[in-house]
């Protein structure tokens, strides 16, 4: 966030009558780094959107769509305040249908790992045109980081102790943020966002998200959204044909995400035709 935005957000906060030191507090406990991966701008290349499909020989055929790969190591320092691994290669598939659930997923390829090219379509066993057309509607090219700061933009947000003026707040920062996407836009860590919103996507995607894991696995999953956190969004509705206004949420539990288990990651889907 730039200090224009602060000083934005902080003037139409006194505007409204919200104490400075209320304002002060709730930018120390809610605010969270986060970076915007882009095609454009001058920051760093840190990843691609597409590409050529690169996984260990071992692992399976992804069953979604691949849409972005991102080198750990190239990120700038406190790129977020996730417990990503330093290093290593992060990717990204989803298919933004919302008659499903689960349609997503994350691999996470350790640096050194060889790898090999995998069919981009392999996903699509059936060979629907309509689908493969959709794919090729994907963003495609270098992404480039730019360092900004997430704020809470749903009303319902679990933090630390209690705030006053949490819902003014959030209002506040309705009023004077930037738009939640634009074209090629891939969020890294930060607060979930999309087009119509009142509740956190994360906490939403949670039961869903608990119930998949638990499908696959007797081992323990967290069921309290305080204990998940947003790995990235994607703005797709900017970028794939058809799907306006949708956006592509990747949670994680965080210590899954500090033990490398990104096998536990869930993809949930928001689409406003």
């Amino acid at each position: 966030m730039t200090s224009e935005l602060w000083d934005r957000f902080r003037a139409e906060a006194n505007a409204r009558g919200i104490p400075a030191e209320d304002v002060e507090r709730w930018l120390v406990t809610a605010a969270r780094p986060c970076t915007m991966l882009r095609p454009g701008g001058d920051g760093p290349v840190v990843g691609e959107f597409g590409g050529p499909l690169l996984l260990p020989a071992d692992a399976e055929d992804p069953a979604h769509p691949h849409v972005a790969s991102i080198d750990l190591a190239a990120l700038p320092a406190g790129a977020t305040d996730l417990p990503l691994p330093p290093d290593g290669r992060l990717l990204f598939f989803a298919y933004p249908e919302t008659d499903y659930e689960g349609t997503g997923d994350v691999v996470y390829v350790p640096a050194g790992t060889a790898v090999v090219e995998r069919d981009r379509h392999a996903w699509n066993d059936f060979d629907w045109p309509d689908a493969d057309a959709m794919f090729e509607s994907y963003p495609q090219g270098p992404l480039r980081a730019t360092a900004a700061v997430s704020l809470p933009c749903h009303e319902s947000v679990e933090l630390p102790g209690e705030h006053p003026r949490a819902e003014d707040l959030v209002e506040v920062w309705e009023s004077v943020r930037p738009s939640p996407g634009a074209a090629g836009t891939l969020q890294l860590g930060g607060y979930a966002d999309e087009e119509a919103i009142d509740h956190d996507p994360v906490a939403g995607a949670v039961p869903w998200a608990v119930k998949a894991v638990r499908a696959e696995s007797d081992e323990p999953v967290p069921e309290a959204a305080a204990d998940w956190v947003l790995l990235a969004d994607w703005h797709a509705g900017w970028d794939v044909e058809g799907w306006e206004s949708a956006t592509v949420h990747w949670v994680i539990p965080r210590a899954d995400l500090a033990a490398r288990r990104f096998d536990r990651a869930y993809t949930s889907i928001f689409h406003n035709p």
